[in-house]
């Protein structure tokens, strides 16, 4: 009876995981590292890669190999949607954490800070910036106000070229 009760127990036993400082994806030979962004591949293939950060790499010790992330979100998948401010390559980091495989990471990326962003001379398809923190369960940001411009009284968007207002002389 004890031989039954043991053989049991190790059919459950799960391989242990190990966390792990890097793992490099094959299929685009780049390596990836906690704090890395990553675009990660949406079930659609219609939709845009999602972006992630990458909080922690486990290994399960059989090739299985786990990301934890943190996603951000693009204004369209908040609540409220995009705005007229919301620059093409904003998006928002959540308060929404999960675990995917790695095998979903389509690429590495960069989301730049937005004053960061607005210095950049060439804005890649990989660069995204991020001014805002998002609750996902409220939909409430952090800050909640960002500086609004000149008599449109909208904040700036960095897809939009700004230029000097006679009225007021403010950009």
């Amino acid at each position: 009876m004890c031989v039954c009760i043991v053989q049991q127990f190790m059919a459950k036993a799960r391989a242990p995981r190990r966390t792990l400082d890097s793992y490099t994806i094959k299929s685009i030979n780049k390596t990836i590292r906690a704090g890395d962004c990553v675009l990660m591949r949406p079930s659609d293939s219609s939709k845009p890669s999602y972006v992630a950060k990458v909080e922690k790499i486990e290994s399960d010790g059989r090739g299985s190999v786990k990301v934890h992330v943190r996603w951000y979100y693009r204004p369209e998948e908040s609540i409220g949607g995009r705005r007229q401010f919301h620059g093409s390559k904003e998006v928002f980091l959540s308060d929404h954490y999960d675990v995917q495989s790695a095998d979903t990471i389509e690429g590495k990326c960069t989301v730049h800070t937005f004053k960061s962003y607005t210095k950049l001379d060439a804005v890649g398809n990989d660069d995204f910036f991020c001014r805002f923190e998002y609750n996902s369960s409220t939909g409430a940001f952090n800050p909640d106000r960002v500086a609004v411009y000149c008599k449109c009284e909208m904040p700036y968007n960095p897809d939009d070229l700004m230029v000097q207002c006679e009225g007021c002389t403010d950009w």
